[in-house]
């Protein structure tokens, strides 16, 4: 009988794929997230829908059917040593807020393996890609302090590739998959922790759902577990030829405009951040065919997260843009189409910034 984990996951919106996937396998989930969240998923769980091949509409899965253990609360309600996994699912401009800070300190001193499935790498990620120099990168993260006391030992990646939002119609504890691809995970240092992680992958790759028709289907969306420190930085490529060109002089645009409206210049662009990964020691498999990210993209419909947080007022958001061109740098090698982004999205956080001042200097 294979062992029933207990895993820690800050972050209740992207956590809940992850989260869902965990309960299907049987093991005890607890979502890290704001008092009405956790008050709503503790009362009537999560949802989360997706689309599955030969499926019409979208699967919903109902976390109150599964054989795994669900539940939820704020920071101060959980104790890492507790937990045999830790998930880090929220955006990385979070980790600084006050009682999540004091958590992930925490998950560090306790030492519990840690899984990070952010599009922002955790700083102490990168001590483990070779060529990198991560002192030049911190001025990449929000508050680079927070990583400070963890072992990268203790740290792997997952690319979060799957996309997924909350629909706007629906109560905050429903995700809805527009895009079931998988989750792809470094190994960590020890094969005493990757043994969990691989353990995960066969369970979540073994589940067959019960849709209620009679039909056990095979759900999308794994968890796929690599040698390679590279794998998960198969994401940056995708982020800067579509996620972060969604910002524009203009305005914002969707994910598919970005690719699509000149497939010659996000090519190039993707390319070229190819090319950075190989220098820095990926291997080509590692990564993924400009052909098939530019053939998922044409579902992304809307703008990338990053992009409309951007929009929508955020002082902070993922600078997965920055942290490119300072590992870039570090090569030798510039773009003028990733600098302009980079420029595009300084601007507007530095309008965001200064918008969130003014009423404050009024009050005075």
């Amino acid at each position: 009988m294979s062992t029933k984990f207990k895993i820690l996951i800050l972050g209740a919106s992207y956590g809940s794929l992850l989260g869902a996937k965990l309960l299907l396998a049987g093991h005890t989930v607890k979502l890290i997230c704001l008092p009405a969240e956790a008050d709503l998923i503790n009362a009537e769980g999560i949802r989360v829908r997706l689309p599955v091949k030969e499926r019409d509409g979208l699967v919903e899965l109902d976390s109150r059917t599964m054989p795994g253990k669900l539940s939820a609360g704020g920071p101060q309600s959980a104790n890492p040593a507790d937990y045999d996994l830790v998930a880090l699912a929220m955006q990385e401009p979070q980790y600084r807020s006050p009682g999540v800070r004091e958590l992930l300190a925490a998950v560090a001193q306790a030492k519990v393996p840690c899984m990070s499935i952010m599009n922002m790498p955790p700083l102490t990620y990168l001590k483990r890609v070779p060529g990198i120099d991560v002192e030049a990168c911190r001025a990449a993260y929000t508050d680079p302090t927070v990583w400070d006391a963890f072992d990268p030992a203790y740290m792997t990646l997952c690319s979060p590739d799957p996309q997924a939002f909350r629909p706007p119609e629906d109560k905050v504890n429903v995700l809805q998959v527009r895009l079931p691809t998988n989750f792809k995970c470094a190994r960590f240092e020890s094969e005493r922790h990757t043994a969990i992680v691989r353990q995960l992958a066969a369970e979540i790759e073994a589940i067959r759902y019960d849709a209620g028709d009679g039909g056990k289907l095979e759900l999308p969306v794994k968890l796929k577990v690599h040698d390679s420190v590279f794998v998960p930085l198969a994401k940056w490529a995708m982020l800067m030829a579509g996620n972060y060109r969604c910002v524009t002089k203009e305005g914002v645009r969707p994910i598919r405009d970005a690719v699509h409206t000149d497939l010659d210049a996000t090519r190039a662009m993707y390319n070229w951040v190819v090319k950075l990964c190989t220098d820095l020691g990926a291997d080509l498999k590692d990564l993924v065919p400009f052909e098939k990210y530019a053939n998922a993209a044409l579902s992304l419909k809307t703008p990338s997260s990053a992009a409309r947080a951007l929009y929508a007022g955020a002082p902070y958001i993922e600078r997965v843009d920055r942290l490119v061109q300072l590992v870039a740098k570090q090569k030798g090698r510039s773009s003028p189409v990733l600098d302009e982004t980079v420029r595009l999205v300084d601007e507007q956080l530095e309008k965001n910034r200064a918008a969130q001042k003014q009423p404050a200097a009024a009050a005075r």
